[in-house]
């Protein structure tokens, strides 16, 4: 199997001292943010980077977040381009990489709709148009497109993709049914919601199964990746202890800044349909809502709870876990994530090292060989 680290790249100064009861204001104006520590946050993630590929993990997975501390990429093909200078393995960048990059796309959150004035409602096809240019662009010696919201007229793509006919494209999918439909259609690996929660992980992994089924394909291990937040200690205590808090901050403060995470609203904005959730088990709805105050409103208590069947501990504990997860859904690639809540960078770069020595190398030699869904739709 594969390990990548996945990379929010959030702001490194804690905010939340600004909350107005449990609100991050937003927008939050410039007074807050300070250009040293920008400059400080950039520098130390491209160090971290340049760890990972020289400690052996096989990439790093970047994203792109606007208006908010939650994530400073903006551009994520810029910090791809510096770190494919500074890497020889792992990076994005087709070209400048020499053939390096997994175009992960997805649809965008409600929050950087709003910002510029796009209808929510609009989302979904503006995405599906972009995915068939996109593709159009890397395959085609000249193309022409004329959508509802886009349209070009003989364009020939320089430069051209290293890899051929295209770079993978993975998509990542949080709950609604339209998304794995699309996916399936379109033959694309999903990264399929958070395995903490794995009721509702094993519901999408399901109904994409049965998806790509009728759309011609079956579902193997190069369909899926998954993330898991990992955080290795001398127990589970000290992990809970030293770990918790940055997770605290992220759920709390990060996660829903800006914008609107629950189901039931994003229906009324016209962002999800009314059948959205209709695959999903009854006893998993809940977890599909995103309700905000789920996340707001946890305690250390909530944290020690969850981390009961999370990879944080012993670096044993980490790798069980981590692999009990691949096995169980049947993914062939781990997305770990180390950092969250702007984990202090001393702290990331000694867990990139401790994981690179005592739980890397024992997942890299895993084999995942059977998604247990495929055998369910085959049943």
């Amino acid at each position: 199997m594969q390990v990548f680290v996945f990379d929010l790249l959030p702001y490194r100064v804690h905010l939340d001292k600004l909350e107005t009861g449990k609100e991050l204001p937003y927008p939050l104006g410039k007074a807050h943010f300070d250009p040293a520590e920008g400059v400080k946050t950039y520098a130390e993630h491209l160090e971290a980077w340049e760890a990972l590929d020289k400690l052996g993990y096989d990439g790093v997975g970047f994203n792109e977040h606007h208006t908010s501390p939650y994530g400073l990429m903006n551009s994520p093909n810029l910090m791809a381009a510096a770190a494919a200078q500074r890497t020889k393995k792992l990076a994005m960048i087709d070209c400048l990489s020499n053939g390096r990059l997994i175009a992960g796309i997805a649809r965008g959150i409600p929050r950087e709709y709003q910002v510029h004035n796009i209808p929510l409602s609009e989302s979904r096809e503006r995405f599906e148009e972009a995915y068939d240019i996109l593709v159009k662009a890397w395959t085609e010696d000249v193309f022409s497109y004329q959508g509802k919201y886009h349209s070009y007229n003989n364009v020939s793509m320089w430069p051209r993709p290293v890899q051929q006919p295209h770079p993978p494209i993975w998509t990542p999918i949080t709950a609604s049914k339209e998304s794995i439909e699309w996916a399936a259609k379109n033959n694309i690996p999903i990264t399929p919601g958070e395995s903490r929660v794995q009721g509702l992980q094993n519901d999408i992994i399901r109904y994409y199964a049965k998806c790509l089924a009728k759309n011609g394909h079956k579902i193997t291990p190069k369909h899926l990746s998954i993330a898991q937040f990992s955080y290795i200690a001398d127990s589970k205590e000290q992990a809970v202890r030293e770990a918790g808090p940055y997770m605290l901050y992220f759920n709390r403060t990060l996660f829903s800044h800006g914008n609107v995470t629950e189901t039931n609203l994003q229906r009324g904005m016209g962002y999800v349909s009314d059948k959205a959730l209709d695959y999903v088990s009854p006893e998993n709805l809940k977890e599909a809502q995103r309700n905000r105050e789920d996340f707001r409103n946890l305690t250390m208590e909530d944290i020690r709870k969850r981390a009961e069947n999370m990879p944080w501990g012993t670096a044993d504990e980490v790798r069980d876990r981590i692999i009990a997860a691949v096995n169980r859904t049947g993914a062939e690639v781990v997305h770990v994530r180390m950092n969250i809540g702007a984990l202090p960078h001393e702290m990331f770069m000694h867990q990139i090292k401790l994981f690179s020595e005592k739980v890397l190398p024992a997942l890299q030699a895993h084999k995942v060989k059977v998604v247990p869904a495929a055998e369910e739709v085959a049943a």
